[in-house]
């Protein structure tokens, strides 16, 4: 869906990362300068990945095992808030139709 939108996208699979803790794989997405999208909530965290240093971290919030109708949703809901917002140094929690922005302070 990303590629579809126009995004360049990648996985954890495809940059050779299965088992990479949660630092290295933050720290990738800062090095490649890339938005980290991501179903794991602990990268909400700000103190601990601060999105200022980053090209933005999205986490998707939502139920233990989601339908894909559910991850659909979703995934539409971040599509249209990214044609409106940039997500540069922020944290976005995405819900569906929801979408709440962690912006840091100076």
């Amino acid at each position: 869906m990303f590629a579809a939108a126009g995004h360049d996208a990648s996985t954890v699979l495809a940059q050779k990362l299965p088992g990479a803790t949660d630092e290295e794989i933050f720290g990738v997405c800062c090095r490649e300068k890339r938005c980290l999208v991501t179903l794991d909530m602990d990268f909400s965290s700000v103190l601990r990945f601060p999105p200022q240093d980053s090209a933005g971290i999205i986490v998707l919030r939502l139920p233990a095992q989601p339908s894909p109708t559910l991850l659909c949703q979703t995934i539409l809901t971040l599509l249209e808030g990214l044609k409106k917002e940039k997500v540069t140094g922020k944290l976005w929690i995405v819900e569906p139709g929801r979408i709440r922005i962690h912006v840091a302070g100076p």
